[in-house]
């Protein structure tokens, strides 16, 4: 699918560091898009472009009539810093500053790459900002009350981890469930590779090694450990820091530490990507032995690597797909299609993930095509729906 030119593209430069920012609006949906904001060194406003269509697939993906969450338009924002750096903190909060005409009447931000909601949240206080979404509140039928149960579901905690960090990737995890589901591939002695232990892949994690499968490398900045054994995900967790950099003193044994890019040729049946963008390209993809690989991340396979690994069996199932829970969760709940509940959130989650994950996967298998371009079609269906019901900018 040919993606339209975005409706804004806009480039910052902080007076301080001189370092840059960008916001692209990719499309509106009742006045309002919806896309988290990352950090890292060597954000691009492309990277920015192509993460900020992403969304506008997400929200199409999970267009339902029947519920009260009405998807948004899709939009992105990035700065080009390490989030590691001594000035990354003053930064953001000038960049949420500059920005803040937009945060406060068409874009809905929160964490991405580099970032946690918990950083966000100070930062857009200190800017002056109601709210990193304060921009979806004149859509709520009762602000007050949607506003309390989002707050109530980022207070809930489950097993020592905050329920808004693992909506997305208990999406993700389901994804996998429903393609080895299809392949009557049994969950017991499937073993998986993730690179990036924050948000996403550290919650991918715990509900893949819950669900049975074998953790068998994990990869973070420091490099790859891994046990061909199975890794302890849970302890692993426990001992990230901020950034999802795990302490090496909680290395078993048997678990080894390995250059940070072995985890592409683990011996595996599923990689996830769940750090940067841009992780497989056509070299990489060589080393590449796994059946599945799952984007957790935000655009981490490469076009002309995913038509290599196609053409010899290797499936690709889609970022707009796989990862787009966690951006659902915060709608749902603000909307209040779920409540602040971590049973009924997964439950809902679960549903959803596995009904669109199939439909995409079925979709594929008719049309003769990968699950991405099956997903982009769906994409093409829904989208002059959703603007027919409710135009592009009203």
């Amino acid at each position: 699918m040919t993606a339209p030119a975005p409706l804004m593209s806009l480039v910052w430069t902080d007076h301080v560091t001189g370092r840059q920012g960008f916001l692209v609006v990719d499309r509106l949906v009742r006045g309002v898009a919806s896309g988290g904001l990352r950090m890292r060194p060597g954000c691009t406003l492309e990277e920015v472009a192509g993460l900020a269509r992403g969304m506008t697939m997400k929200e199409a993906l999970h267009y339902d009539p029947a519920v009260r969450y009405i998807p948004l338009g899709g939009a992105k924002g990035g700065i080009d810093c390490d989030p590691r750096a001594p000035e990354a903190y003053g930064l953001l909060v000038r960049y949420l500053r500059a920005m803040r005409p937009y945060i406060e009447s068409v874009w809905t931000t929160g964490e991405d790459l580099g970032l946690s909601q918990d950083l966000v949240d100070r930062a857009a206080a200190e800017a002056g900002l109601v709210s990193s979404v304060q921009a979806v509140y004149p859509l709520l039928d009762d602000e007050a009350a949607a506003r309390r149960r989002l707050a109530d579901a980022f207070a809930v905690e489950v097993d020592g981890i905050g329920l808004d960090e693992l909506a997305g990737g208990c999406g993700v995890a389901e994804s996998v469930l429903t393609a080895l589901d299809r392949a009557s591939v049994p969950y017991a002695g499937t073993r998986v590779a993730v690179q990036g232990l924050g948000t996403m892949g550290g919650a991918t994690a715990r509900f893949l090694a819950r669900a049975g499968l074998t953790v068998v490398a994990v990869a973070d900045i420091k490099g790859t450990i891994a046990s061909p054994a199975g890794l302890d995900v849970e302890a692993l967790l426990a001992a990230r820091d901020g950034h999802g950099t795990v302490d090496r003193r909680v290395l078993r044994p048997g678990d080894r530490e390995l250059p940070g890019d072995a985890w592409l040729s683990a011996d595996a049946e599923v990689l996830v990507p769940a750090a940067v963008s841009y992780a497989i390209d056509a070299a990489d993809q060589e080393r590449i032995g796994a059946r599945w690989i799952v984007e957790a991340a935000n655009m981490p396979v490469l076009p002309d690597a995913e038509a290599l690994l196609a053409a010899r069996g290797v499936t690709v199932l889609p970022d707009v797909v796989v990862n787009s829970a966690t951006n659902a969760w915060w709608w749902w709940t603000l909307f209040g299609d779920i409540g602040a509940d971590a049973d009924e959130a997964f439950g809902h989650i679960r549903r959803s993930m596995r009904a669109l994950t199939g439909l995409m996967l079925d979709r594929a298998d008719a049309d003769g095509t990968t699950p991405r371009a099956a997903a982009h079609a769906l994409v093409t269906d829904r989208l002059p729906v959703i603007a027919q019901r409710f135009g592009w900018y009203r």
